[in-house]
């Protein structure tokens, strides 16, 4: 995108020392690309915490990268392809060393991250730490434009949010009591509720045009269909559920914030819409598996023992990832996740909505 248009820097003399103060100023076209979520949209966050939710090994990176960056796919993921599409560069992690200039963006997003923050506590970035450094991300940008710049670019970026799943299938693959004292519609209403409240913010801050997806049967990955029992080829649907009541109270949260926020926008891409398409016709997309994962072991390579680091050493590598849409038991392949990308960024309005993030990037 546009680079910097004007460097103008002052000298404040005082008693003891000489201080030089430096403002930028940008182009009028110039956008950047802020990136919220899980392991969907995490660049390699997680390298840079302590926990086992990373993918800075082998075989990860291995097609696109070749070497392992922290991304869970063979390649790139959906933001990195958005900024392509967009002309900017890759969208550095946050907590990469030595980064401090956002005026293409930056990515908070943690692998294993959810809206609530009991979600992997301690082991993950949460939605609301992500917010929080974006906040200092605003801050330092007023400090350096100004005001009134800062507001105007922070006005034309694009935020990317993807956010929730973790919160629905770790009750399942852990010892969780949660659904004992809350509904699936009240556990529900408390992850769209924070994720809700975190748009808001990022709206406080100047954010005004939001891209998201929807879930598609987040039952059917191969990491929930290993647990169902007999491995019958049936989904979990209990997580189904769950994914079909968010996706219900997210459209309408976004629609009641469409009208009650000054200038909200967002686009939606109804993963469910494309991943019905792609299991009636895999190979109408190019994929001969969409059952079973490239990279893990057990039923359908469906526990996450992908590159040998999570308690499982022993695993299964397919020879050519292009081939399968998952890449490991929960996360997609780079050919998945660019066939997504390519929808989110110039599909028609019956997936994405009125807008798609093509038009965001023109407006």
């Amino acid at each position: 995108m546009a680079s910097l248009r004007l460097f103008l820097c002052f000298f404040l003399f005082t008693a003891s020392s000489v201080n030089i103060v430096c403002s930028r100023s940008l182009q009028k076209d110039h956008i950047a690309l802020f990136v919220f979520g899980d392991s969907v949209y995490d660049p390699g966050n997680n390298n840079y915490i302590d926990t086992i939710a990373r993918a800075n090994y082998y075989p990860y990176g291995e097609t696109f990268f070749k070497y392992p960056t922290g991304r869970f796919s063979d390649g790139r993921l959906i933001p990195d392809f958005i900024a392509e599409y967009a002309n900017l560069p890759l969208i550095p992690p946050y907590l990469q060393p030595g980064n401090h200039e956002f005026t293409t963006g930056v990515n908070f997003a943690s692998a294993g991250a959810g809206a609530l923050s009991e979600t992997n506590q301690g082991f993950v970035i949460d939605l609301k730490t992500q917010l929080s450094y974006f906040k200092k991300v605003a801050k330092q940008l007023r400090q350096e434009l100004g005001d009134a710049e800062a507001m105007a670019f922070l006005s034309k970026a694009v935020y990317l949010i993807n956010i929730g799943s973790n919160d629905y299938v770790l009750p399942f693959t852990s010892n969780s009591t949660v659904f004992q004292y809350f509904s699936k519609q009240q556990y529900v209403g408390m992850v769209i509720g924070n994720l809700t409240e975190t748009i808001k913010e990022i709206h406080m801050e100047g954010g005004r045009k939001f891209g998201f997806r929807n879930f598609g049967s987040m039952g059917c990955i191969p990491l929930l269909k290993a647990l169902v029992p007999g491995n019958t080829g049936s989904c979990f649907e209990q997580v189904n559920e769950l994914a079909k009541l968010h996706n219900a109270a997210l459209t309408e949260a976004l629609e009641e914030m469409e009208i009650k926020l000054v200038q909200f926008k967002y686009s939606m891409h109804h993963l469910n819409i494309y991943l019905s398409e792609l299991t009636k016709n895999p190979g109408r997309f190019g994929f001969k598996e969409v059952n079973k994962a490239c990279c893990g072991s057990g039923p359908y390579r469906g526990i996450s023992s992908c590159g040998g680091r999570r308690g499982v050493t022993e695993y299964e590598l397919c020879s050519d990832p292009t081939q399968y849409f998952y890449f490991d038991s929960s996360h997609v392949s780079e050919k998945a996740n660019k066939q997504i990308a390519q929808l989110m960024w110039s599909g028609p309005p019956n997936i994405t909505g009125p807008y798609n993030l093509k038009a965001f990037f023109q407006l």
